[in-house]
């Protein structure tokens, strides 16, 4: 009899975040003192998150993926398993923001050499997430909207997005994303990496 696999449920995910992390400063030969400088995360709660004591947010997570120069997406990505060409919903990483109740789905099959991700978002009524300039270097960005209001912060623009609009992003700046309608907003995020990305990729 088959044993089925865990699902990538956000307990799960967690606790690879965690490891994750510790594994990229210690790849990168960083103490907890000059993460915390270069993401300017205080070296207690960097150290919390990588013992599994605390969880992130998403813009902690964001401000430490810049501080460990990798993308975010890395640090959700499965690193171990056979290459498949799809993605089953259930395996797909699934990961919620304990400040917000933003959840970030990674549903790209993983592990194929492909140099494009695909992140589906749920963004609460009022919740407002943000991300350094980092996360978006050497990277093209598309934002579709599936469902609900959705106000995107990039530098000094602001874009007011409606079901079924599409956004390119237009520069590598410190954005955000805020959800002022009265329902979730539900959308996906087209990632391509370029040439030159590095660690990140």
């Amino acid at each position: 009899m088959a044993v089925p696999k865990p699902k990538a449920g956000p307990e799960a995910l967690e606790t690879k975040l965690a490891e994750r992390l510790a594994a990229a400063r210690a790849a990168r030969g960083q103490t907890l003192d000059e993460l915390a400088e270069a993401s300017g995360v205080s070296r207690a709660m960097i150290s919390r998150i990588e013992r599994g004591e605390s969880s992130p947010t998403a813009m902690v997570l964001g401000r430490l993926a810049a501080g460990l120069d990798v993308s975010l997406s890395s640090l959700f990505a499965e690193v171990e398993g056979p290459v498949e060409p799809v993605a089953r919903f259930d395996r797909q990483p699934l990961w919620r923001d304990p400040e917000t109740g933003y959840i970030r789905r990674d549903v790209a099959p993983p592990n194929t050499g492909s140099s494009q991700n695909i992140v589906r978002v749920e963004l609460p009524a009022g919740a407002r997430v943000a991300y350094p300039a980092f996360s978006y270097a050497n990277t093209d960005h598309h934002i579709l909207l599936l469902k609900g209001k959705l106000r995107f912060g990039n530098g000094a623009r602001v874009f007011d997005l409606e079901a079924g609009d599409c956004l390119r992003l237009p520069e590598a700046a410190d954005s955000w994303y805020f959800n002022p309608g009265p329902e979730i907003a539900e959308y996906l995020v087209i990632i391509i990496r370029l040439p030159g990305f590095g660690r990140s990729a």
